[in-house]
């Protein structure tokens, strides 16, 4: 074999020590190691590495004996060829994807199969949970891939929910900047209905309120217009309506030990809702959250007026409340990840370094860069590099829930 560029690969059995004994043996010979990947898996070792030869101080056979040999006492099939060089392209665009779902058959193979049909090249991948949540990364570079951006994420949504998985889509400048503070709406994300979908039912109006709602969410009518109708349904309502429904909030399944966790994790927390105070404080109440944002509803003698304080907290005045807690907490807006479901978070998504939409309305879709279930609320822990040990522990107490 000439004396160039040799392609070094071991596998076998993970222990101590394996990595030094095989650099070693090139060290003592004069290979200089120009590029190396190791990694352990399951027990398993594999370690990669291209070794520039030209300069050896021994001839490249006793090179090549003394590594199987090493490789023999250490447990490792070691296996040395010479360097060609595949695929190497500068200007990439490269893209974390993090799939998130229950575990099955052939997650792996249709993702794969939508990406090389979509010409993405796969950079890495790796399994990051296997069990009640099943995650992977996939590093893509997507320079060659021909389809705008946004059908490119949408054809990758669906081939994901082929095989019961949600995506979260990270650009290179995006995963690369560490979060510190997590944004979250909170009706029909924090908890699993729309608060004043409750009060309207208690009014006898459930059916006017839930109309007006719906159309709201999906960004048919101007949400300040509608939270004031709305508002206005209930009036005469009795405070004591509020309290009773607030003492019996249903918090998304995952969410409170998501939000334990990173606060754990020394995350910043902060709700901004387009609901209502009574709502929301019983949530601060109850987690522990740093910054609280929501409507007030106006009361007298004990009843609802049918008012609103102002100024209304609506989609824009979201992502003006997003950017001042930004500015106090002296943060760049990609330090941020925001979480909502409908038309009214949609500037807080498209103003953060991360948006994720919580089983959305379809407005809300073309926004987001991940689309997420409820039942995976917990796996946004995974799209923020956390702990695998905190993700463990986290993923597994929402599962039981």
């Amino acid at each position: 074999m000439p004396m160039g560029f040799a392609m070094i690969t071991a596998t076998g059995k993970d222990k101590p020590g394996l990595i030094a004994e095989i650099t070693d043996v090139l060290a003592g010979a004069n290979g200089n190691i120009v590029d190396i990947e190791a990694f352990s898996m399951r027990g398993l070792f594999a370690i990669f590495m291209i070794v520039d030869c030209r300069s050896i101080t021994i001839p490249f056979e006793s090179l090549e004996s003394q590594l199987l040999g090493i490789g023999r006492e250490i447990g490792l099939e070691v296996i040395i060829e010479p360097y060609v060089a595949g695929r190497r392209k500068s200007g990439k665009k490269l893209v974390l994807l993090t799939t998130l779902g229950k575990d099955r058959p052939g997650i792996v193979a249709r993702v794969s199969r939508f990406l090389s049909q979509s010409n993405a090249n796969i950079e890495r991948i790796r399994m990051i949970a296997y069990g009640e949540l099943n995650a992977m990364e996939i590093l893509i570079d997507i320079n060659d891939v021909p389809l705008p951006l946004e059908d490119f994420k949408k054809n990758l949504n669906k081939a994901c929910k082929e095989v019961g998985q949600d995506v979260v889509f990270q650009t290179e400048t995006v995963f690369r900047r560490p979060k510190r503070l997590i944004v979250f709406d909170v009706d029909g994300t924090l908890i699993d209905s729309e608060m004043i979908d409750e009060l309207a039912k208690a009014a006898g109006v459930g059916g006017k309120v839930s109309e007006i709602t719906s159309r709201a969410m999906n960004g048919e009518i101007e949400f300040k217009q509608a939270l004031r109708e709305r508002a206005g349904l209930l009036e005469g309502l009795d405070v004591k309506v509020l309290e009773a429904i607030a003492e019996n909030l249903r918090i998304t399944p995952g969410a409170e030990e998501l939000i334990n966790a990173l606060k754990a994790l020394g995350y910043k927390i902060a709700l901004i809702s387009g609901g209502f105070t009574h709502f929301v404080e019983k949530i601060k109440e109850k987690v522990g959250i740093d910054y609280v944002y929501a409507n007030k509803l106006v009361i007298k003698d004990g009843k609802l007026t049918g008012e609103l304080v102002e100024p209304i907290i609506d989609a824009k005045r979201k992502a003006e409340l997003m950017r001042e807690i930004a500015e106090k907490e002296n943060l760049l807006m990609e330090e941020i990840v925001a979480v909502g479901d409908g038309a009214n978070d949609r500037f807080m998504l498209q103003n953060s370094g991360l948006g994720i939409a919580l089983y959305p309305k379809e407005i809300l879709q073309k926004m987001a860069d991940g689309i997420i279930t409820k039942e995976n609320l917990a796996g946004i822990l995974y799209c923020l590099g956390a702990p695998e040990e905190k993700l463990k522990k986290v993923v597994s107490k929402s599962r039981r829930r």
